[in-house]
């Protein structure tokens, strides 16, 4: 190794401890290998949330969740799901009833009793009011037969319910007398879990420990104990892992792209999955953008292809939508072009000359690349960006009128979701109700409302594809989108190490093991 990129090395892992660990780049209490009954992984950003119906989806929220609390299926299994340790049994009876049998004796942590069919009920209505109610959609009520037996009953067939919504981290169960107790909902202090692992310890930006729940009766994980810390830039997250400081990280499309060629001794590169779809959002009711014709000479003006080389080392695929590669009603092109000779004279068609504009993102490493080639190529047609990056907690309340008066400001920002394994699900972020939650582009269409309920309505897969490609279109047309890429979710581990991950990129720990 020469000299610069030592001096690069130790610049990186510094900069990924800071706040956590210090220059010394240690964490007291966390151990750094999974030879013993103890595996350490990396989270990539600080928790917000672990209430499933209010939290930021994903990782690691999820992670935590399937840990610690209990559900009826997990991802995995030759149909995509398995019966969760939390069930005696599970099973589709029809189109639309699900008949479960929960294990007795599952004890809720404090003064909170056995984990009941009546809790499944609570958690699943619950949903219907919540920030995620768009899982929920075909969900009609459960029938509660006895303490521990129940039937899930949906208002119309649709068969992704199992992999889309009950595997998924909205399909967690919670604590109905635990939660009522709190108001309702809740933020990272869940007020009762029931799962293999309790939250030990939990140090802001810093580190969680989960440890063995002494009350557990079913199948024990194979890892006692989980160290999880959280390392917040992404290419210090593959350093620490090359140093032997963790088990299991989560890598950027760079370190992706170096480890293809050559991958570190002893390690194995596991792609998760591609449900992820990136876009730069532009706001249709802000004055600057107002004028579709402005936001459409936007869409000519990026260039994705240098986004693609630049930020992504060719290894994410390009977007032309929010429908995942795999996965019906994907599309194969964008309606508009890489063109700044168009986007020019759309400016100038609509009067505007001087336009100055901000740009936000999450503080990542490929996003600041992204923004900082879009920024080059706005440049080129006369309007000048200012890119704001920004931590987690500020990024994902911005767009939200629930969290303030951002959203008024809100111009030009990079957005990423994760989708599950149906192509319905992106869709559900942006219908009408959802201005001023998650469609911070805010618009609405009459059209897109009919074909949402359509697509969920329809069984045939060549009439979903054909409304699913519409819907896009629609999204497209409000000139509210430059689409951009999806991203794999790529992680580097142990070889010794069996991993489960979901096809949306989390970390099911309980089921890691040694190979």
């Amino acid at each position: 190794m020469n000299i610069s990129d030592f001096s690069r090395r130790q610049f990186l892992r510094s900069l990924a401890f800071a706040g956590a660990a210090g220059a010394v780049g240690t964490f007291p209490g966390i151990s750094y290998s999974a030879a013993g009954d103890t595996l350490t992984v990396r989270f990539d950003r600080e928790l917000e949330s672990l209430d499933p119906g209010y939290y930021v989806g994903g990782h690691p929220a999820n992670d935590v969740n399937w840990g610690v609390m209990p559900a009826l299926i997990h991802y995995g299994g030759d149909v995509g799901w398995m019966p969760a340790p939390h069930v005696e049994s599970i099973v589709v009876r029809d189109a639309t009833h699900i008949d479960f049998t929960l294990r007795s004796g599952m004890m809720w942590s404090g003064d909170n009793g056995e984990v009941t069919t009546e809790d499944v009920a609570y958690s699943y209505d619950r949903m219907l009011e919540s920030e995620w109610k768009g899982d929920y959609v075909a969900y009609d009520h459960t029938e509660i037969k006895d303490k521990y037996s129940g039937t899930i009953v949906l208002n119309q067939p649709f068969s992704p319910f199992m992999s889309a919504t009950l595997a998924s981290g909205t399909g967690i169960i919670v604590c109905k007398k635990a939660v009522e107790a709190v108001g309702g909902k809740y933020t990272v202090e869940i007020p009762a879990t029931c799962g293999p692992y309790i939250i030990a310890e939990h140090r802001q930006a810093q580190s969680m420990k989960l440890r063995p729940n002494p009350d557990w009766n079913g199948v024990k994980p194979a890892y006692e104990n989980v160290d999880c810390i959280f390392v917040s830039e992404a290419e210090a997250g593959a350093l620490a892992f090359e140093a032997g400081e963790l088990d299991v990280a989560k890598i950027t499309s760079n370190a992706y792209a170096r480890y293809l060629k050559e991958t570190p001794p002893n390690s194995t590169l596991t792609v998760a999955g591609a449900l992820q779809y990136m876009w730069m959002g532009l706001s249709t009711e802000h004055p600057k953008l107002k004028d579709i014709r402005v936001r459409q000479g936007i869409q000519h003006a990026v260039d994705l292809d240098s986004i693609f080389q630049g930020a992504y080392s060719c290894t994410a695929e390009p977007s032309a939508g929010i429908v995942c590669p795999g996965l019906i009603g994907k599309r194969d092109k964008a309606g508009y072009s890489y063109d700044p000779s168009k986007a020019k004279a759309l400016l100038d068609e609509a009067g505007v000359s001087g336009l100055t504009l901000t740009l936000r993102t999450l503080n990542a490493q490929e996003r600041l690349l992204s923004a900082q080639i879009i920024q080059a190529n706005l440049g080129a047609i006369g309007i000048t960006v200012e890119i704001i990056p920004l931590d987690s907690g500020p990024f994902w309340e911005m767009g939200q009128e629930s969290k303030g008066e951002t959203w008024k400001d809100l111009e030009l920002w990079i957005m990423r979701f994760g989708a599950g394994t149906d192509p319905y699900e992106p869709f559900q972020w942006f219908v009408r109700d959802q201005v001023g939650v998650w469609n911070w582009e805010r618009w609405s269409s009459d059209e897109f409302e009919d074909l949402f309920a359509a697509g969920v309505a329809e069984t045939d897969p060549a009439k979903r594809n054909t409304i699913y490609l519409r819907m896009q279109e629609i999204m497209e047309e409000t000139g509210g989108y430059v689409w951009l890429t999806h991203e794999p979710e790529v992680f580097i581990h142990r070889s010794d190490i069996i991993s489960h991950f979901a096809p949306s990129g989390e970390m099911i720990l309980n089921y890691f093991k040694p190979a």
